[in-house]
């Protein structure tokens, strides 16, 4: 009780208990002061007079010229002949201790360093921090956060999974939107704006928001980028995007609090099954409790206040907005885009350049700036992929499109040799040729299908059916040659009967 700080009517109080006869003891047993405090309070009235009854009780302003600096040491500080030096040194942003060692070095200072240290604190003395209240008018902004939802456990698996609150609350009657969500992305992020106002009835004129990196791209105090699918639904609803100043949640205080009061309220001692139960309960508490309860603020139930702001909101969209995702992708070498990890394909031409992917809730569009240039029904597996024809280069096309099957019916249109020649190709057990049954069958543009049953007759002939072997038939025009009889020699054989560069001369080895 001695340090504790007096005010003046207390100091009025026991001045007025020791005009009326009360004893030192009496007041100490009370609990009004400690003996030395009544004590010296005591002396005090005793010199002024104020004890005696003729005399009137002194206003607070004289108490105070004799007690309220009565607990201040009389020592006088060795700083303060320096003061005017300090000053000058703390505002060139000098720190105390290199101040304490330049008092001391150039005028023989022999304070202590903590001496200089609480000064300088003094002249640190910032004012707190204010602000104002926020006003808004019936219908004018609502205000949005995510909060750390509770914890759910999966049926099959038993694993926890983390969930996250989306609230959305309109200003001006404090009436609520909450929605137990398991992601922060975009999509997640549109869709509980859409049910949002679908809830409401109705659309404000603002939302204010912080910076999540679903809604704004690169948080700015000035020029905040607001992320492009966000935009184009906010163009779509009719409303603005009020982002605010990076980390300045104060701005939204009443969605901190809407956040902090269902974490509160509705989550302790409650149990859920899985999201949809969760949401179930989160939505009947939303309306039975929170719609109902007097609001701290506005002394009045959101939902009474709700009813005379919903005729304010603007009218929900005849056609709402897709729920769209627009996401910068790049046109892979194989002509594909990742999306969401499924791969959608893209003109063979645009290999290497950034795109706009388009996702909506069915179908997935891929822009070049402004212009589409393909679309594709959205998968949702991981891995699926969405192909379309004219984006593969013809090269590539054709070898897929021309598989085995298809080489078998081009070489039976053509004729017995040549189907027979193709099909020994492809039926080799060591060596894919399929390229080089392709490369057959291409000669039927060039030389057509009777040449090319006659070089495949041939070249069964000689049991060579390869590219090459066909290929040089047909170059020489050889199909057509009369077959050699049994044991006489090809003569396209004869550069490896003596007429080679490389070639043995046998009689001359014989002798």
């Amino acid at each position: 009780m001695a340090n504790r700080r007096f005010e003046m009517y207390e100091y009025r109080q026991i001045i007025v208990r020791l005009r009326q006869g009360d004893t030192i003891h009496g007041l100490v047993r009370e609990g009004l002061a400690s003996r030395k405090k009544a004590r010296d309070i005591r002396r005090i009235a005793l010199q002024q007079g104020w004890l005696e009854l003729r005399n009137e009780l002194p206003e607070d302003a004289i108490l105070a010229q004799f007690f309220s600096h009565s607990r201040k040491s009389s020592t006088v500080s060795l700083v303060l002949p320096f003061q005017e030096q300090i000053k000058k040194w703390h505002q060139q942003n000098i720190q105390a201790s290199t101040i304490h060692a330049a008092l001391q070095r150039q005028h023989g200072f022999t304070g202590s360093y903590f001496s200089v240290y609480r000064f300088v604190r003094k002249l640190q003395t910032r004012l707190p921090d204010t602000t104002t209240i926020l006003e808004f008018k019936p219908g004018e902004a609502a205000q949005v956060d995510f909060g750390s939802g509770p914890e759910l456990i999966d049926p099959v698996t038993g694993e926890i999974i983390k969930t996250w609150f989306f609230v959305m609350v309109l200003a001006w009657s404090r009436h609520m939107y909450a929605e137990i969500v398991l992601h922060q992305d975009v999509e997640t992020w549109l869709g509980c704006h859409r049910r949002a106002f679908e809830w409401f009835g109705g659309v404000p004129s603002k939302v204010i928001i912080d910076n999540p990196k679903c809604a704004i791209t690169r948080a700015c105090y000035h020029d905040p980028v607001v992320q492009r699918a966000y935009a184009e639904y906010a163009e779509g609803y009719g409303f603005l995007v009020s982002a605010c100043p990076p980390r300045d949640p104060k701005k939204k205080g009443r969605c901190e609090s809407g956040v902090k009061y269902v974490k509160k309220a509705f989550i302790p001692i409650r149990k859920f099954r899985d999201l949809t139960d969760s949401n179930q309960q989160l939505h009947s508490w939303a309306m039975e409790t929170a719609g109902q309860r007097v609001h701290g603020t506005t002394h009045e139930k959101p939902l009474v206040l709700f009813e005379i702001e919903r005729h304010l909101l603007k009218a929900l969209p005849e056609n709402p907005p897709e729920c769209a995702i627009w996401l910068k992708v790049k046109l892979h070498g194989d002509c594909h885009v990742t999306v969401k990890k499924c791969r959608y394909s893209a003109p063979w031409k645009l290999a290497g350049q950034v795109l706009w992917a388009r996702l909506t809730e069915t179908t997935v569009r891929i822009y070049r700036d402004h212009e589409m240039v393909a679309i594709h029904p959205r998968k949702f597996k991981p891995g699926q992929r969405s192909t379309q024809d004219e984006h593969i280069p013809p090269n590539a096309l054709a070898y897929a499109m021309r598989d085995s099957r298809w080489c078998m019916e081009q070489a039976e249109k053509t004729g017995p040799c040549c189907k027979q020649a193709i099909h020994q190709l492809l039926t080799d057990s060591v060596v894919d040729y399929l390229r080089a049954a392709q490369g057959i069958l291409g000669f039927l543009k060039k030389y057509g299908d009777t040449r090319l049953e006659a070089a495949c007759r041939r070249a069964l002939s000689f049991q060579s059916v390869h590219y090459r072997t066909i290929k040089t038939i047909l170059e020489n025009g050889q199909e057509f040659a009369p077959l050699p009889e049994a044991g006489a020699p090809d003569p396209l054989a004869q550069p490896y009967l003596g007429q080679g560069r490389f070639s043995r001369n046998t009689s001359t080895l014989l002798q």
